[in-house]
């Protein structure tokens, strides 16, 4: 058992597998437990701002658009925690995919999925910058570029070099943005394979090789978020759904920080074998 339910995303006339209809499901698989219990946590215990919260702690992550950004990311997820418990019972009571419930579902699980990334997209690329231009001597030119009189108040260029003005102070800051982002990259990578798949409906890094099954989702029998594949090109990698990234998002301040090594072998794994 792998903890998926029924599929979510198939014409009328597919099959599941098994041969099974396409609005069946095994009653079975909700019965499948890690052997600590269950693989999620009960959403009533969420309090609605640990993604806020986590993602603030990322350094330099006090940006008051990007806050903003991750106050929404929190109010949508509660929202989904909601239809996806909604989702999950009904699949369970009506022993079939409500087929109306999950539709919307996957529709509102890719556009959270889209925002997240672009939050953590955002944030990574403004840490690598940073890091770049400490290394080649231009936080100052780029400081001095962001204070130039254009005439109006830019809140956002304003925002900008305050966080130049930390690092300049602050070379350490730099060490800092260097741990996050490697502290991130698991979750961000596998979160752009996803994206990739679900905008480009192509494989990531490998532009010119279609995506299997982009959209495909399975409703989680823990959890009633939909699984996707993460695939690189034949090969399946795993499955992820809303609630992993919700959750890898909350468990930010917690990560390790990983070696070169481990994060060598990492990319390695999601490149795949040589097709």
């Amino acid at each position: 058992m792998d903890g998926r339910g029924e599929l979510t995303a198939m014409a009328p006339d597919d099959t599941g597998p098994d041969d099974l209809g396409p609005y069946d499901f095994e009653p079975e698989e909700f019965e499948d437990f890690h052997d600590d219990g269950p693989r999620y946590g009960d959403v009533s215990e969420l309090g609605g701002m640990e993604i806020p919260a986590a993602l603030k702690g990322l350094t330099l992550f006090r940006d008051p658009y990007l806050s903003m950004q991750a106050f929404n990311l929190a109010i949508v997820d509660g929202f989904l925690n909601g239809l996806e418990q909604q989702v999950l019972r009904r699949l369970i009571d009506e022993e079939r995919t409500p087929i109306d419930d999950s539709m919307f579902l996957n529709a509102q699980s890719q556009m959270w999925i889209f925002a997240a990334y672009e939050v953590m997209r955002t944030w990574r690329q403004r840490a690598k910058d940073l890091i770049k231009w400490h290394a080649n001597g231009g936080l100052q030119l780029k400081l001095a570029t962001l204070k130039e009189d254009k005439g109006f108040h830019h809140p956002g260029n304003a925002s900008r070099a305050a966080m130049l003005r930390d690092v300049i102070a602050d070379p350490g800051l730099v060490d800092r943005l260097r741990d996050d982002l490697k502290r991130t990259h698991v979750l961000f990578t596998r979160m752009e394979y996803l994206r990739v798949s679900l905008a480009k409906h192509e494989v990531s890094g490998k532009a010119k090789m279609l995506a299997i099954a982009p959209g495909y989702g399975r409703i989680n029998s823990w959890c009633g978020a939909l699984d996707y594949e993460l695939n690189s090109g034949q090969y399946i990698l795993g499955y992820i759904n809303r609630r992993d990234i919700a959750d890898s998002l909350r468990a930010i301040p917690s990560l390790p920080v990983p070696s070169d090594e481990e994060l060598k072998s990492f990319d390695a794994f999601m490149k795949g074998p040589p097709d």
